[in-house]
């Protein structure tokens, strides 16, 4: 993601404000005087770098404007971070938070600057330049992703964090019912025959849920480009970002998701159509969707019979996100720009939930 300067007062933060909030709450007057850069798009939870002689942090807070509550709940952030920090699962320290008010007039927390690799699109000049390193970026991906898996719950104190029993079941029924929300509000950018093949998928989905074989924390958007590498070393992630969408729940949730993002050189066209977000995974060395999932489940020991649901689902999901970000900027809750590149993005993932059910994830 690119970082963009925010000059002067933003709508989500101003530095002034931010500045001297931080001084008080850090215990250090050189904070005062900040500079404030968005990192990202703004679609989710808008992310701050926020620098001045006392170094650099990192601001999370809600979007601005109408937004569903959960979605983006920055306590449940900061609870899941918190926990994690003394586990396998690397994640940034939460350095302050504020559960409203200044200095965002919203909840926020702020956590440390992780300095690293984010894999975007173009790998930087010299990092993971050969196949090998590529692999072992790829290794550390589902290694980290095994280590969430296996955090023991209670002992991190996150056994009220949530309700995992019945979890795809309501997954399913909440992501269904954004759907119906997005297609009643009179969205005209995604096609009728797109329409009914969306609902078409949820029901599908909705017949078939598989049974939970365990349950743990679940990121929620786990993908390469919210991990943060070593700049030294591709084969060691530094941290994991996002975790807005965290919950108690399947495991196979988190790896269903991963693999409708992830590119590969020999794609089926169905797979290829569905993948708007740039990566880097096509470049030589990177495993397969395939060689990811093998290595999950030697990791995990988990059956990875019913990937082809979990796969089905997470496209699912991406398709009533993005209808959903259609449907608010044709209601105006949210600016224009947040559609840009969002043309013709439901159909193939719609298409591609429907292929992986009828033919596995291999084909």
């Amino acid at each position: 993601m690119a970082d963009q300067t925010v000059a002067g007062r933003h709508p989500g933060a101003d530095p002034t404000t931010v500045g001297r909030w931080l001084a008080d709450r850090l215990g250090e007057s050189a904070w005062a005087d900040c500079t404030l850069e968005m990192i990202g798009a703004g679609r989710s939870n808008l992310t701050y770098r926020v620098s001045s002689a006392a170094g650099a942090v990192v601001l999370r807070r809600p979007p601005v404007g109408e937004v569903a509550a959960t979605a983006h709940d920055m306590g449940r952030e900061r609870t899941v971070i918190s926990a994690l920090r003394d586990t396998a699962v690397p994640v940034p320290r939460v350095l302050a938070h504020s559960d409203g008010g200044p200095p965002v007039d919203a909840p926020c927390y702020v956590m440390d600057m992780v300095d690293g690799v984010v894999p975007l699109a173009t790998l930087p000049d010299g990092w993971a330049g050969d196949p090998a390193d590529r692999a072992r970026a790829g290794a550390a991906l589902v290694d980290v992703l095994v280590a969430l898996h296996a955090v023991d719950i209670d002992a991190v104190g996150l056994s009220s964090f949530g309700r995992p029993d019945g979890f795809m079941a309501r997954q399913v029924r909440r992501w269904g019912a954004q759907w119906d929300a997005a297609r009643d509000s009179g969205l005209d950018s995604v096609g009728q025959a797109t329409e009914e093949s969306l609902t078409a998928l949820s029901a599908h989905l909705a017949a078939a849920v598989p049974t939970t074989q365990r349950n743990t924390i679940v990121h929620g958007d786990y993908r390469i480009d919210n991990c943060v590498y070593d700049a030294a070393d591709p084969g060691r992630i530094l941290a994991v970002l996002d975790w807005e969408l965290s919950a108690l729940g399947d495991p196979l949730a988190d790896l269903g998701l991963m693999l409708v993002y992830w590119c590969e050189a020999d794609e089926h066209p169905v797979w290829r159509a569905a993948q708007r977000i740039p990566s880097p995974t096509r470049l030589p060395g990177f495993p397969t969707r395939a060689g990811i999932a093998a290595a999950y489940a030697a990791g995990s020991g988990l059956d990875l019979a019913p990937l082809p649901w979990y796969v089905g689902f997470g496209a699912f999901k991406l398709a009533v996100v993005l209808a959903g970000i259609l449907a608010r900027v044709q209601a105006g809750s949210v600016p224009a720009e947040m559609a840009d590149g969002l043309d013709g993005a439901v159909d193939p993932l719609v298409a591609l939930g429907h292929h992986v059910l009828d033919h596995g994830i291999d084909r």
